[in-house]
């Protein structure tokens, strides 16, 4: 098995690069990929399909239907090892759509569809009373804005609590928020299936949207920073969302056979 590995901003992939048509991973083969002690590590694995599609696992096996960070590494992956042109189309196969991509030399966009939002939502997580923002960008999630300092908040704990929080039955990403300035605002991020994460690019689309969408800030280019750096989110007048960030090739990785044997893989 060859995978090649990315980051974008700390959110790292590893990418399938030999599926031989397979449609779909084992869930406990991805979460053994993903295991950063007994595996290879990572925050997710990306399948390659049919017609330049892209299955999205998180590292818990489970399959997210869009990743913002994950498209923009598969963009960059198929310019890299598939002979692909830089503006190019993924497809989704969970959600049946495609989205569009374009890979520059100092970094990926990608089309992040319309920002819906489902209504705001008051929970509680440890004892705290939140007013959390819902943002549907193709997968969910849930904004929640502070004035505080986000390091002084327990954010990882509302987060574990409300991506599985009964409002959510089919879970949900978490995003806790503060507006830094007129175009910029800070996050820090609970990925569904993942947990704490370094940057999102999905969550990020959906920190902007709710920001514009509440009145926080107006519409446009909106810098969202994360402890692994910072993603640019363009918010359209009809909703619509464009994400745009580096993208690094880390290495190409040999899984052992030995190692995939012990996960029950054998060679065909």
């Amino acid at each position: 098995m060859r995978l090649q590995r990315y980051h974008g901003l700390g959110n790292d992939y590893l990418v399938l690069q030999e599926p031989d048509g397979l449609e779909a991973l084992d869930p406990g083969l991805v979460k053994a990929l993903c295991d950063r002690h007994t595996g290879v590590g990572g925050d997710g694995v990306l399948l390659p399909t049919a017609g330049g599609g892209v299955r999205i696992y998180n590292p818990d096996g489970s399959q997210a239907e869009k990743s913002g960070n994950g498209l923009r590494i598969f963009a960059q992956y198929r310019v890299d090892h598939c002979g692909a042109p830089r503006s190019l189309e993924l497809g989704l196969p969970l959600l049946g759509t495609t989205v569009r991509a374009r890979v520059d030399e100092d970094g990926v966009t990608v089309a992040m569809g319309i920002a819906r939002f489902p209504g705001p939502v008051s929970l509680d997580a440890a004892g705290d009373t939140l007013a959390a923002i819902r943002v549907d960008v193709g997968n969910p999630h849930c904004v929640i804005f502070q004035d505080a300092e986000l390091d002084a908040l327990p954010w990882r704990t509302w987060g574990r609590l409300l991506e599985v929080h009964p409002h959510f039955p089919d879970r949900t990403n978490v995003q806790v928020a503060r507006v830094l300035g007129p175009d910029r605002v800070a996050a820090r991020i609970w990925e569904r299936g993942a947990g704490e994460t370094a940057s999102s690019g999905s969550s990020s689309s959906a920190v902007a949207a709710a920001a514009v969408h509440t009145g926080r800030l107006a519409r446009g280019r909106i810098a969202v920073v994360m402890p692994g750096g910072t993603l640019h989110v363009d918010v359209g007048a009809d909703w619509e969302l464009s994400l745009r960030g580096p993208v690094a090739h880390v290495a190409t990785i040999e899984v052992s056979s030995s190692w995939l044997a012990a996960q029950g893989v054998r060679k065909h």
